[in-house]
């Protein structure tokens, strides 16, 4: 039993971790904070952690972290994370950072898509934390970057057929439609009910700070640097995301081969799933679990192929994944409070 806390239990990511973290067998909550709901209990915040949690958020400011936890989530913006996680990791715990200022390994890159880092001593320590690909590393390290959600969806379509060398890096072309709960909880005109319902948008073209995380973690996959063209929309649910990827073949492989590429990848990979021929990935079908459905298809008239990529967005793409880091972290089966069958409809 290890005991853990979340800084910044009052946003939708911080209550996702709330829900499956309550029915984790090897987890006691110690510790949620929230500047806004100081003095509340998180179940009055969320009502539908009643009978779950008798946490009372707690105010982080002047919060004296020693002692109450093994293991913290920080589950607050970028920026604030950075100021937050050294003093965590001064107490002799673990952290899991789910915001993106210890995603990137060079401060340059930090500070050209953020701003300037506080703590970049930390940023060659951090591990990134996509367990299909750095499992062993995130084992052995005491300070877990949880990847964003977009990078989380093409990352794990792609890295097969980078791995196999069968496609031209240079021609990746990503886009990609996410609920909107992945803009946050705090009000904001952009995502007001009347604002989003009937409506399909793209947001952040050519600018999203999540492209430089991509791009990092795919240069490393083919072992060279490259840019890709990402393209986010906001699609009118709560929750879900759907990535579609265009890259051009190099090799002379077949729709069952290119196929047979993503399942010896992901062979005994409890989260990833490879649709057979004629499914293909949709939201519905991964919504309030740690799943990951993938399915290609090959367009033989422009030798392109064509990746579909579906998760949700607030657990694979956030808290599941964060808890699936927790487990590999404490050496707890990495499926241990996670066993969630998608809801449907």
């Amino acid at each position: 039993m290890i005991r853990v806390g979340i800084i910044g239990a009052s946003g939708y990511t911080g209550a996702e971790l709330v829900r499956l973290l309550v029915n984790h067998p090897q987890v006691e909550l110690t510790l949620a904070t929230s500047r806004q709901y100081a003095g509340k209990a998180l179940a009055q915040v969320f009502p539908h952690l009643a009978g779950k949690t008798d946490l009372v958020c707690e105010d982080p400011t002047g919060l004296d972290p020693a002692g109450r936890a093994d293991l913290f989530f920080t589950a607050v913006p970028h920026q604030t994370a950075m100021a937050v996680v050294p003093g965590l990791l001064a107490t002799g715990a673990k952290v899991i950072d789910l915001s993106a200022d210890f995603r990137l390994h060079q401060q340059q890159v930090y500070e050209q898509w953020y701003q300037a880092h506080s703590a970049p001593e930390l940023l060659a320590e951090a591990v990134y934390g996509l367990p299909e690909l750095h499992r062993e590393a995130i084992a052995k390290t005491r300070l877990v970057a949880n990847p964003g959600c977009y990078p989380t969806s093409v990352l794990l379509a792609l890295a097969p057929l980078l791995k196999a060398g069968c496609i031209d890096p240079d021609t990746l072309v990503i886009d990609a439609k996410s609920g909107t709960s992945g803009a946050g909880r705090a009000a904001a005109v952009g995502t007001l009910y009347c604002e989003v319902t009937d409506g399909f948008r793209a947001y952040k073209v050519a600018e999203h700070r999540h492209t430089p995380e991509i791009e990092q973690e795919l240069g490393q996959l083919c072992g060279r640097s490259l840019a890709v063209s990402f393209t986010p929309h906001l699609v009118p649910m709560s929750r879900g995301m759907l990535s579609t990827i265009y890259a051009q073949l190099t090799a002379e492989i077949d729709q069952a081969g290119l196929t047979r590429l993503l399942t010896d990848f992901y062979a005994g990979e409890p989260f990833v799933r490879v649709l057979p021929d004629g499914q293909l990935p949709a939201t519905q079908y991964v919504r309030g679990s740690n799943f990951c459905d993938l399915a290609l298809r090959l367009d033989s008239r422009t030798g392109r192929v064509i990746l579909l990529s579906a998760i949700d967005n607030l657990v694979k793409g956030a808290a599941g994944q964060a808890v699936q880091n927790l487990n590999l972290l404490c050496g707890f089966p990495e499926e241990q409070g996670l066993h969630l069958v998608p809801l449907f409809p």
